[in-house]
């Protein structure tokens, strides 16, 4: 119950809010202030423990169908299959998918069929994993304010303290200059 009272004070007096008023992002910041622990940790590796296979195969299909290498190698394919069909087994009454390519199209169709919702999950997971980023920037930043203005706070008691004893140390001065009958 200690904690949570303190944590809530820290809310009220810094951030002016309730402890229930705070967002999840605030509140990890006020308790990581109150236990003295450190708020950054890199969020892509988070989110990188937490990939499943899926994930990964997701972008790995991403990382090689969105590649100049990919797209090379698919435009030779495509070459190599049309030359196939039509140069060589055309000229032989042999070729198996004659001009205008109808087997070649279904297979472009069904490798683009499949390879968009993959490419497609990799890209909301990568949008998951932005903004589980953004929200981790906003903790430090919080943070970083935070402590800048606390640390302000003790500068500006650390002045006053220092500007009260050098006024108490005037008016000895002064005391101690003044002359015996005044």
């Amino acid at each position: 119950m200690r904690n949570r009272r303190n944590v809530d004070e820290l809310a009220q007096e810094l951030l002016g809010k309730t402890l229930q008023e705070l967002n999840p992002e605030e509140h990890n910041v006020l308790e990581s202030i109150y236990r003295r622990t450190i708020v950054s940790e890199d969020a892509a590796n988070r989110a990188d423990k937490e990939m499943t296979f899926g994930d990964r195969l997701s972008d790995r299909v991403a990382e090689v169908g969105g590649s100049w290498g990919f797209v090379v190698t698919f435009i030779l394919i495509l070459l190599g299959w049309m030359i196939l069909n039509t140069e060589i087994l055309g000229k032989l009454s042999q070729a198996f998918d004659p001009y205008p390519y109808i087997f070649l199209n279904l297979l472009l169709s069904t490798v683009a069929a499949i390879q968009a919702p993959i490419i497609m999950m990799s890209q909301n997971r990568a949008s998951a994993k932005d903004r589980v980023a953004a929200a981790h920037d906003y903790e430090v930043n919080l943070r970083a304010e935070i402590d800048i203005i606390r640390l302000h706070e003790k500068m500006d008691l650390l002045l006053l303290d220092k500007v009260t004893k050098l006024q108490a140390d005037l008016d000895e001065i002064k005391l101690a200059v003044r002359p015996a009958g005044v």
